[in-house]
């Protein structure tokens, strides 16, 4: 389900957010949970994208998020892809200092490969074997709406630490910008997009007021 590549890219992007988010906050153990908790929000969003792209035909490849030019133009392009996804949360903790938990959570990107299978089978009108931009809309939204379950669930049995690194990542991966699953969700179903950015912004109300 896992190539070795993506256990790496999840294991780094893990520390990575976890040192951002609890940075200077609680002593080393607090840091074993939020970095159990990060490893967790993670693991449930992807493995709910493979699913979803299971059930579609076709197969989800985890990565960082990469930004490979600032404009348009061929001498704006890097000579190496800046990878966004490790260093944006470093530099936001730097930001958000003061706001214990808080970092830019958005590290990990999808990208979706047809399998050979889907080319015989019918969805919707036509049989194609191309992912068409709702279907990758959906397989996104799977994962940010499994996050905001299992923000209720980490409410419940009182890991509220689980319960606030879910909504984040949902937030900040809703946000419509570059590769990021908001992008995907935003242009392939916008109303799904709305509804997703309503629960969301409801879990950050929650978590302000009540936690």
């Amino acid at each position: 389900m896992f190539s070795k590549k993506e256990i790496i890219t999840i294991l780094v992007a893990t520390i990575i957010l976890a040192f951002s988010s609890n940075f200077l906050f609680g002593g080393y153990v607090a840091f074993l949970w939020t970095l159990l908790a990060v490893f967790f929000v993670l693991l449930i969003n992807i493995i709910a994208k493979k699913i979803s792209s299971f059930y579609l035909e076709s197969e989800v490849e985890i990565k960082f998020w990469e930004m490979e030019a600032i404009g348009i133009r061929k001498r704006k392009y890097f000579k190496k892809p800046l990878i966004i996804g490790a260093f944006l949360p470093l530099l936001s903790k730097l930001i958000l200092l003061p706001v214990q938990g808080l970092c830019w959570m958005a590290s990990l990107i999808f990208e979706v490969k047809p399998r050979t299978s889907r080319a015989a089978r019918r969805h919707e009108l036509y049989i194609f074997s191309e992912m068409t931009e709702s279907h990758i809309a959906y397989i996104a939204a799977s994962g940010i709406l499994v996050n905001m379950i299992f923000a209720v669930i980490g409410y419940l049995i009182g890991f509220t630490e689980f319960s606030k690194l879910n909504i984040y990542y949902a937030l900040f991966n809703l946000l419509p910008i570059g590769k990021l699953d908001g992008s995907k969700i935003f242009f392939g179903s916008l109303i799904l997009w709305s509804f997703l950015v309503c629960l969301a912004v409801i879990g950050l109300i929650f978590i302000i007021f009540m936690i």
